[in-house]
């Protein structure tokens, strides 16, 4: 199968503020919950649950392709990615290398000028904090501590947090969203409008079953993103062979 294009909100330049943290997420009124379980009961004949995990990498180094695929094609962030491993023996030698050599290195990336930078400073930090570049004591964290734990790092957001611990060997039930996967959620009306990717990661989590696996959260990430490229397209969507258009108030106006 082939890997579908993830990404995340642009880097912010260096110095600028995040974003404040999400309040807390209320339980979702009932009539979203039974939708979120209604659209993934129907698109997971289509696309084949349970999907294969598309990566087995450890987690710092599923971190580098996180943050290397943000608005990037994933052919451009794989290269990237692989160029990198080719390049230096270890994460600790990117740390120390020039920023223009790790520039010049992911080049075919979009913004290389900002993610070669961040890409060191959130593997410098990782450092620090961690006592060493492994984040395998992750895996004995809850899943939220957990993603509080990485995003405490200028530069890690919600889709990168979650992308981590979900991804990579640590296999832990954290649902990313993606730009496909907003998109499709804003039509199906489980978001409002004017919620961004970052803040409909708790609200989009909370419209499942609590004791859903890592295996049918990925699966329900990898549906609905893979229903935004292939159907719900940001232009001109597919609405008349929509599984999904039974249940969709954007279809309907459509």
């Amino acid at each position: 199968m082939a890997v579908p294009h993830r990404h995340e909100a642009p880097p912010r330049p260096r110095g600028a503020k995040a974003a404040p943290e999400a309040a807390p997420q209320a339980a979702p009124a009932p009539d979203l919950a039974a939708k979120a379980l209604a659209v993934h009961r129907l698109l997971c004949p289509v696309y084949g649950c349970p999907i294969p995990y598309f990566h087995a990498l450890d987690p710092v180094s599923e971190l580098v392709s996180s943050l290397l695929s943000h608005r990037t094609r994933n052919a451009d962030s794989g290269r990237a990615f692989k160029a990198l491993r080719a390049r230096y023996p270890d994460w600790a030698a990117l740390i120390a290398a020039p920023v223009p050599e790790v520039e010049a290195t992911i080049a075919g990336v979009t913004w290389p000028e900002l993610k070669a930078p961040r890409i060191q400073a959130v593997l410098a930090a990782v450092r620090e904090r961690a006592g060493g570049l492994d984040l395998g004591f992750l895996a004995g964290m809850e899943v939220e501590a957990a993603r509080a734990w990485l995003e405490a790092i200028p530069g890690v957001g919600p889709k990168t947090s979650a992308a981590v611990l979900s991804f990579s060997v640590l296999r832990m039930p954290a649902l990313p969203v993606d730009s496909h996967h907003h998109r499709v959620a804003q039509r199906l009306g489980l978001i409002g409008p004017r919620v961004d990717v970052g803040p409909s990661h708790p609200i989009l989590r909370a419209q499942l079953p609590a004791d859903w696996s890592a295996q049918d959260l990925y699966d329900n990430h990898e549906i609905l993103m893979l229903h935004g490229q292939r159907v719900c397209h940001h232009r001109n969507p597919a609405c008349g062979a929509c599984v999904l258009a039974e249940i969709c108030p954007s279809a309907r106006v459509a």
